[in-house]
């Protein structure tokens, strides 16, 4: 019996057998891409904090908020600590801080805020809020 072919044994008929290595390969290139457009994005906004000028403006701490994530089951869980000034204009402005900032600032507080781009560099308090 020439030209017979069981199915699935082998004969051009197997699409699994085709199909499996492309979408593996798919899937590589596409968790290595999201990998290079995360980096890619990080050292350019690095870049561009370092290309801007160290500010010092007027400014009132408005809110703080925090996010976690993780944490489910045995993985560890990690928080990010945010704060949002308003300058004299009444633009808002929030920034990613250390957990110890986080915890010593107080909503109301007003003082001189520092910054470089979107990279946050201190919060020095007035001497009349620190005594309220």
């Amino acid at each position: 019996m020439e030209g017979f072919e069981e199915p699935g044994f082998g004969g051009s008929g197997d699409l699994m057998f085709d199909i499996v290595p492309i979408f593996i390969g798919a899937v590589f290139v596409i968790v290595i891409s999201v990998f290079v457009i995360v980096i890619v994005k990080g050292i350019s906004q690095w870049n561009s904090n370092n290309k801007q000028p160290v500010l010092n403006v007027a400014a009132k701490m408005v809110t703080k908020r925090s996010k976690v994530s993780g944490g489910s089951n045995d993985t560890s869980a990690s928080t990010w600590y945010y704060v949002t000034f308003e300058v004299e204009s009444g633009d808002r402005m929030e920034f990613h801080v250390k957990s110890e900032e986080y915890g010593t600032l107080v909503e109301g507080d007003r003082g001189t805020l520092t910054f470089q781009g979107t990279r946050y560099l201190g919060f020095e308090r007035n001497r009349q809020s620190q005594s309220l």
